[in-house]
């Protein structure tokens, strides 16, 4: 029997959601998604060859984006620079995270992220452009 692509899309996603699910009912969290899962697992999920093509690869790549999104509100509100969003390459974060995580299988994802933002090169921006996302 072959399942429709758009399905069996469908169907990892629904199934990736419950590992999600379960772990946030533990206690507060500070950070959630495919970027806090076990390396262990990840790297076998991952297939960096294959792009955006590949359900895990895009969920860990879109993850990444929103971390360092989210990361460069505070750089640039406590170092007045960011990270250059242009320099979150697809092929660049699915490398470094699979690398990572074959090396680490006892690590999570995020830490290699981590130190792709404390290495990336950063945009000075003027101390006019900090900002509060939540001030009123």
């Amino acid at each position: 029997m072959r399942i429709h692509p758009i399905a069996r899309t469908a169907l990892i996603l629904s199934l990736m959601s419950f590992g999600f699910a379960a772990a946030s009912r533990a206690e507060p969290l500070l950070t959630q998604g495919i970027g806090t899962q076990n390396c262990g697992k990840l790297a076998g999920d991952l297939r960096p060859d294959e792009g955006l093509n590949h359900p895990p690869n895009y969920l860990l790549f879109y993850w990444v984006q929103g971390y360092v999104s989210a990361a460069n509100i505070y750089l640039l509100n406590e170092y007045t620079d960011y990270v250059d969003m242009n320099d979150v390459e697809v092929s660049v974060i699915l490398k470094l995270v699979y690398d990572f995580c074959r090396a680490n299988p006892d690590k999570k994802p995020i830490a290699a992220i981590d130190q792709f933002i404390r290495e990336a090169n950063k945009v000075q921006a003027d101390e006019k452009d900090a900002f509060d996302p939540w001030e009123h």
